[in-house]
């Protein structure tokens, strides 16, 4: 702060600050807003969509009723142009052209992208990108990379660093100093392809970016303009490439409902179907059909082998085939009643065994040992008495056996 303070004292036309830092300049006497005669609000969307509105509306009302309030935006979503009218008296709406749209300088498309196996998806979404910034060739003289989370970032600047990229990160989480040295890096050329956070869509004046890659589609459509924006600046070409998967369906539709326009659709690098799979638009079709064939080869293959035999024979099998397995149902209690009786003796020898030892040394319990064998000796005659049930027959009731006149006669 103090290098700021010291500038300040000189005194200054034009002070470009953040919301936060010129409220704690003005409380320690260092800024008076009180002659200001113009206010600015750039990006203003974001300003007032991030929890900034209570900085600002502290802000205005430091500053002179008579000023005028500029407010710049390339989108601007109905619900925030609401909160601006509290700030705003009868404004004038300026469009250098139609809200949310895109450059007609930039060239856009989308690689629809499906994995060979899910726990390959990360692994092979990279190989994607390596094969698009390879597939631009010298055209692809530099290139930003956006990614919705910061673990990401970390990730792809890594893996590009891996297979000889000259990559570097820039998220909110790293120091400002290192975030300015990658900045001026980028700028001079010494980095070649920047991996981003939103945090860069905005703000980052570089004109001379030849590409843009969506690593991952963003999540609110409004972030794609600005993304996008980075490249084809000043009526100089640029090319926007975006790498779709299955989840960011519903967040694509709202892209292309925002901008009002179809994004071209690209096929993969050539040599890279081989690695990952087609194109889930190419892909799924494909799959569908061989599905729906297979099942349709299964059904004609069972009537033809259902067909090889006469319909008599069929229904011979049929019965064969129930009197077989009941017959299994019926013999297998059979066969395994000598290994139960066996397990049966077993354990009454060992129940007996440990009835013979004296109480003191089966345990100190006394009333608690003469308690739990009564309560062992009860589940033995339940659980025997159980296993020798392997039907409903065995235990029917011998009144339901009589006839009609032998039950009358008793």
């Amino acid at each position: 702060m103090n290098p700021q303070i010291n500038a300040l004292q000189k005194g200054v036309d034009i002070l470009v600050a953040t919301p936060g830092r010129l409220l704690d300049l003005m409380g320690q006497g260092h800024v008076r807003l009180d002659r200001a005669g113009h206010l600015v609000l750039d990006e203003a969307d974001r300003m007032l969509d991030m929890g900034f509105i209570p900085d600002i509306e502290r802000i205005f009302s430091l500053t002179p009723f008579t000023r005028q309030t500029l407010f710049f935006s390339a989108t601007m979503a109905p619900e925030i142009e609401r909160v601006t009218n509290t700030f705003l008296s009868n404004p004038e709406r300026i469009e250098v052209a139609r809200q949310a749209t895109t450059s007609e300088t930039i060239e856009q498309g989308v690689v629809f992208f499906t994995a060979s196996r899910r726990d390959k998806e990360a692994s092979e979404k990279r190989a994607l990108l390596r094969a698009l910034i390879d597939a631009g060739g010298d055209a692809c003289t530099n290139a930003i990379i956006f990614c919705n989370r910061k673990t990401d970032v970390d990730i792809v600047a890594k893996s590009l660093q891996k297979y000889g990229y000259n990559a570097a990160p820039i998220h909110g989480d790293l120091d400002q100093s290192q975030r300015m040295r990658t900045l001026d890096g980028f700028r001079d050329g010494s980095v070649r392809f920047l991996i981003a956070s939103d945090v860069a869509a905005r703000g980052l004046d570089i004109p001379s970016v030849s590409h843009v890659f969506n690593y991952d589609v963003p999540n609110h459509a409004e972030d794609y303009v600005h993304r996008i924006g980075r490249t084809g600046r000043a009526g100089r070409k640029g090319k926007a490439l975006t790498l779709w998967t299955k989840r960011d369906e519903k967040y694509f539709d709202a892209i292309e409902k925002l901008v009002q326009k179809e994004i071209p659709r690209l096929g993969l690098p050539e040599g890279l179907s081989e690695k990952i799979g087609e194109s889930s638009a190419s892909r799924g079709a494909p799959e569908r059909a061989s599905s729906g064939k297979s099942s349709e080869r299964r059904g004609r293959g069972d009537r033809r082998r259902r067909g090889d035999k006469p319909e008599k024979e069929q229904v011979t099998e049929v019965v064969e085939t129930a009197e077989a397995s009941q017959a299994d149902v019926v013999e297998a209690p059979q066969a395994e009643a000598p290994r139960e009786e066996t397990r049966r003796e077993d354990n009454r020898r060992d129940d007996s065994r440990r009835n013979e030892q004296p109480r003191s040394e089966r345990n100190e319990g006394g009333r608690h040992d003469e308690r739990r064998d009564r309560n062992r000796d009860r589940h033995d005659r339940n659980r025997d008495r159980d296993e020798k049930v392997i039907g409903l027959g065995d235990h029917l009731p011998e009144f339901i056996a009589l006839s009609f006149e032998q039950r009358r006669a008793g």
